[in-house]
């Protein structure tokens, strides 16, 4: 399912383990690995630049960037380093929901980082004030980019793997970060997995209605009753918002408050329309805990 998603200034950050030594030890809850034993992720901190490209506006101010490590599968100086480009949300949420890495490290003897994009989680800039303005000028897809490569430079140093080689991974916009550090960063990274990337319809190359398509596929395939129920629901839907019946849209989609402009129905249909999204997003066989809660196969 390809999922979408809104949205060289070489500059030396240290690695700390103190005053952020906080060590938590989590269980992924998706998948059981390959391996023998559930991985054991350490959360610590790296002291990253706040602005790679121009020191003049923030000054050369770091900030405290969250990642998760485990070598429980790798062997030291010699594995491959697999590194999860984080994407929007907090980093826990994609170590615990992503267990296909995980099984292919514990193949690999790879160790395993998954690192967290800047402006979420605990990986804030400016702390309560990242949001406003000019601060948030700088939730970037180049400084995103910057983060991951000096991280990975730095860390390969303190952890003596210099000579192993980099894959990064991620999925949606985590995917199309991981394709943007293998284009931009070749000297870093040796190569990218990126799952359900839509690198060619973001810059305006591939059929803009695919991703639909493919949502409404996911539902045929199951029942193509179901695919015929949802389209005439939504037919009704605009038949009753040109007559303005909104105290009947209320009573048939269950809302707290009629609504009351076109502009309403805008955002019902779009709120209707990005639930069956995230259904066929993630339509694992197994339950997820990310971007909601939803069972196995949601979409059945």
């Amino acid at each position: 399912m390809r999922a979408a998603s809104i949205l060289f200034t070489v500059t030396v950050a240290l690695f700390s383990d103190a005053p952020y030594g906080l060590t938590h030890t989590y269980f992924k809850a998706a998948r059981k690995p390959a391996g023998p034993s559930d991985p054991q992720f350490t959360e610590k901190y790296f002291t990253q630049t706040v602005d790679h490209f121009n020191f003049n506006s923030m000054g050369n101010g770091t900030f405290s960037q969250r990642y998760l490590i485990t070598d429980q599968y790798w062997k030291k100086g010699y594995g491959p380093i697999f590194f999860y480009t984080g994407n929007e949300g907090d980093v826990w949420e994609f170590a615990l929901n992503t267990g296909f890495i995980i099984e292919l490290a514990a193949q690999q003897q790879a160790l395993v980082i998954f690192a967290e994009h800047r402006y979420y989680g605990q990986s804030l800039p400016f702390g309560k004030e990242s949001f406003n303005i000019p601060q948030v000028g700088l939730l970037t897809v180049e400084q995103a980019l910057a983060d991951y490569a000096i991280m990975i430079s730095e860390l390969k140093e303190q952890l003596a793997a210099t000579d192993c080689p980099v894959i990064v991974f991620g999925g949606s916009y985590g995917g199309m970060l991981s394709v943007y550090m293998r284009l931009k960063y070749p000297n870093i990274v040796a190569g990218a997995l990126a799952a359900s990337a839509p690198i060619l319809s973001t810059a305006g190359l591939g059929d803009s209605r695919q991703f639909f398509r493919d949502v409404t596929a996911d539902f045929e395939n199951i029942s193509p009753e179901c695919r015929d129920a949802v389209r005439g629901a939504f037919h009704q839907l605009k038949q009753l918002a040109e007559r303005q019946d909104y105290s009947r849209i209320q009573s048939e989609v269950a809302l707290c408050k009629p609504p009351s402009s076109p502009r309403d129905i805008h955002q019902l249909y779009g709120l209707l329309r990005n639930a069956f999204t995230l259904m066929a997003m993630l339509d694992y066989p197994y339950s997820t805990h990310f971007i909601g809660n939803m069972p196995a196969n949601p979409v059945k």
